[in-house]
């Protein structure tokens, strides 16, 4: 994602380290196509994250000091998010062992340390360089215990205890956000954690404000999403919010929600 001088844009696509995912078990093409509005959407996401989007979110999600103060509220941003989770999942203590689907998995943020908590992890994005790099240091640090892949979310079959999903909805148009979810919930026995960009008159402003400035490179598109529609969704496929948070930084905002099977 490209960096922006004045940075509101940032505001409603700093949502955005990751790529669409998930697993290695192909669905039939309608089935994929019907989650996504159009295929350019796909493409968009899938050839930026290989490219350019690849090497600055990887140096955002990284230790690397080679990042202005946006990327660096960025990341300190999606940290948090990920740290909320992490740490609803300690307080539980009941991961040992149990199976987790990670979609959208970028570089393995929630992914990597889910696998030291001792979570069997299956973990894919639809870039392959984020899916590869997020291995690589997998591997780097002993981990046998994850599972990584080069999918996008459709494909994904199969049941898990957890499913996540962060980061990730910012890729998906308003229209196809319901389905969405219902397809997450779909492969959960337990539970799903999904964070979005939520749809307010403030944020969306920024958005509005930031497109004025497009900047240097072209980036994916950026949704926000309302949250009575997120909601909605997990109670239509048997769902209830059980946590929520919300992470606001100068550059990053996202809504968290932890849904249990009713």
């Amino acid at each position: 994602m490209r960096t922006y001088a004045v940075g509101v844009l940032a505001a409603a696509i700093a949502l955005a380290p990751n790529a669409v995912a998930f697993s290695p078990v192909p669905r039939s093409v309608a089935t994929r196509t019907a989650l996504f509005s159009t295929v350019d959407d796909k493409t968009e996401v899938r050839e930026y994250f290989n490219n350019e989007g690849f090497s600055r979110w990887n140096k955002i999600y990284s230790d690397s000091d080679e990042v202005n103060n946006v990327q660096l509220d960025i990341r300190n941003g999606h940290d948090q998010t990920i740290q909320k989770i992490l740490n609803w999942i300690s307080d539980d203590g009941d991961i040992a062992g149990k199976t987790v689907c990670d979609c959208g998995c970028g570089v393995g943020s929630l992914a990597i340390p889910l696998a030291q908590m001792g979570a069997k992890i299956s973990a894919s994005d639809i870039s392959d360089a984020m899916a590869s790099e997020a291995a690589e240091r997998a591997k780097s640090m002993g981990i046998k215990n994850a599972k990584f892949y080069t999918s996008d979310l459709e494909s994904v079959t199969g049941k898990y205890d957890t499913v996540t999903c962060v980061d990730v909805a910012i890729h998906y148009p308003t229209e196809k956000m319901a389905e969405m979810v219902g397809h997450l919930c779909s492969l959960a026995d337990e539970r799903v954690l999904i964070s979005f960009a939520p749809k307010t008159w403030y944020y969306e402003l920024l958005k509005k404000v930031g497109e004025l400035f497009p900047g240097p490179s072209k980036t994916t598109r950026a949704y926000l999403h309302d949250e009575q529609v997120v909601r909605a969704a997990l109670r239509k496929a048997g769902f209830e919010v059980a946590r929520e948070e919300m992470t606001g930084t100068s550059f990053y905002f996202s809504r968290l929600l932890e849904a249990k099977r009713a």
